[in-house]
């Protein structure tokens, strides 16, 4: 298990070192991967039918299903890398950095019980949501924004797996459904974004404005 936190906390570093979509996708999609096997190894001893069915959805989903659409959406909008964001990538890493010293010092605040969780398992889980909300404001892709919020839910994700022990198969297919419509909607908001303007980055529409007849 603390492999895979540790996995996950530098996924997220790589995230923000990184500018080109593809490559951010697949870094995602291991992120997907690596939750769906943290689904084995948590909550009650041995291999239950809930956590394997949580497992297999969460890697099929994660793994699969979403970076191919978005995949997909790249090749639609033809569009490679985020070119100009509005924190630069060398700054995103530091505050990145500063981030996870937060996501520890959060930690260390809260009241709950050492012995029931790994110790990097609380801070792992904030540090990629909390990277998460920091791709959705910094990016102005919109593909971009949308990756953010994929890795916002995988901190989510992790954080429930983790600490809803008695109930984490229900949490988690919760999350995953929350997540599931959200991306689907998001994809056909940005088919149609680009269908209409040729372009997905956020800052240019919000140069729109109303005219006058």
């Amino acid at each position: 298990m603390n492999l895979t936190l540790v996995f996950l906390v530098l996924t997220n570093l790589l995230l923000l070192a990184s500018g080109r979509l593809s490559t951010c996708i697949r870094i995602v999609a291991a992120q997907g991967v690596a939750l769906g096997l943290l689904a084995l190894s948590t909550g009650r001893p041995g291999l239950s039918i809930g956590a394997i069915a949580l497992s297999l959805v969460s890697i099929l989903l994660k793994g699969i299903v979403f970076p191919t659409l978005l995949s997909r959406a790249i090749r639609e909008a033809q569009v490679r890398r985020e070119a100009r964001p509005f924190v630069g990538y060398t700054a995103s890493v530091t505050l990145g950095v500063v981030l996870l010293l937060g996501a520890f010092g959060l930690d260390s605040r809260l009241a709950l019980p050492r012995s029931d969780y790994p110790p990097l398992s609380v801070p792992a889980a904030f540090f990629t949501i909390l990277v998460g909300l920091f791709l959705i404001v910094s990016r102005k892709q919109a593909l971009s924004q949308v990756l953010g919020y994929l890795v916002m839910e995988n901190g989510i994700f992790a954080f429930g797996l983790i600490h809803a022990r008695e109930e984490g198969f229900l949490v988690g297919l919760g999350i995953l459904l929350d997540v599931f419509v959200a991306v689907f909607v998001m994809g056909i908001a940005i088919f149609h974004i680009n269908r209409e303007f040729d372009h997905i980055d956020t800052e240019r529409l919000s140069a729109l404005k109303d005219w006058e007849r």
